[in-house]
């Protein structure tokens, strides 16, 4: 008897598992690999970072940002050598991601019978990941950084992912039409090259799951934040600490310049752990600031304590 119940509940969590695949990841499975994640969310499941924290952000350098995430043993989360269209206009925002693969017939047509059941009605596929973007959106595409037959898009899909998330895309592979996609404005690239050929022979396979591009593992609704030596993919949970901590090493590194500058510390005692005088004048120096430091005074005071 027990057998024979534990037959029939491995029958019906297989038929469940088989009938709850998808081209595009349900909420609860986002929530699960998100779970540190303790805030807002979106519908799709997404963490809701907050347009403050994004803000903030994109004034940081890269450098800052992602000392922090090493520190918390987040060590692949970087890629660097972009074709950008804009070099000189950063960006930030939250990711959807997308996975593409050579094409294989028999898979492309389950992905788009898929695609029916999910309501995904616009062709070609690789306009679905665009159809869900919504204001902040930062579109993540993985191409396997495939060159000849491989741009995701040009001009009509840059039109429609701007429109939609007022951001960009950032793909591993290429795109089209770079004068074309000059001509929106507002909207910015970061890819591995420029083709004048279109996607051929190339597959969408699912959207919203973690992806790989270069160095970094992208998650679903991680932040990104692009630059024009590189791009840094943000865990969610983390991007509070990351932006508070790297605000305050700015700031402390622009006390240590000024300093050494005035010839009142060398470089030896700025690099070093601070005695309490030293402490004492750079907390004079961030009042000094007007309000250059968003993080409160009690905040100020916890990360000095922890990192001094």
């Amino acid at each position: 008897m027990k057998k024979t119940l534990l037959l029939l509940i491995i029958i019906i969590s297989a038929i469940f598992t088989a009938s709850s695949q998808n081209v595009g990841s349900s909420p609860e499975y986002i929530k699960a690999i998100t779970s540190q994640w303790k805030g807002e969310r979106f519908a799709d499941g997404r963490p809701k970072v907050s347009d403050e924290l994004l803000e903030r952000l994109e004034k940081l350098p890269i450098e800052a940002v992602w000392a922090v995430l090493r520190n918390r043993g987040y060590l692949n989360q970087f890629e660097g050598n972009w074709t950008i269209l804009h070099p000189d206009q950063a960006m930030t925002g939250r990711v959807i991601t997308a996975q593409y693969m050579p094409l294989r017939p028999d898979f492309d047509e389950w992905v788009k019978e898929q695609g029916k059941r999910e309501n995904r009605t616009n062709p070609p596929t690789n306009s679905w990941p665009i159809d869900i973007l919504t204001n902040g959106d930062v579109y993540v595409a993985d191409s396997y950084g495939k060159v000849d037959d491989g741009p995701i898009l040009g001009d009509i899909l840059g039109t429609s992912i701007y429109t939609r998330s007022k951001k960009g895309i950032i793909v591993n592979g290429t795109i089209r039409d770079p004068d074309g996609l000059l001509r929106i404005e507002g909207f910015n690239s970061w890819s591995k090259g420029m083709d004048a050929s279109f996607l051929q022979q190339m597959m969408l396979t699912s959207i919203n799951v973690p992806i790989r591009i270069g160095r970094a593992t992208v998650l679903p609704g991680d932040v990104v934040l692009a630059k024009s030596h590189g791009v840094l993919f943000i865990p969610a949970h983390l991007v509070d600490e990351a932006v508070s901590t790297a605000e305050v090493t700015e700031i402390r590194d622009a006390f240590g310049i000024t300093r050494i500058k005035e010839g009142k510390y060398t470089s030896g005692q700025i690099d070093s752990q601070w005695p309490p005088e030293i402490i004492k004048d750079f907390l004079e120096f961030v009042k000094q600031q007007h309000g250059k430091l968003p993080m409160t005074d009690e905040a100020l005071d916890r990360f000095m304590k922890e990192r001094n």
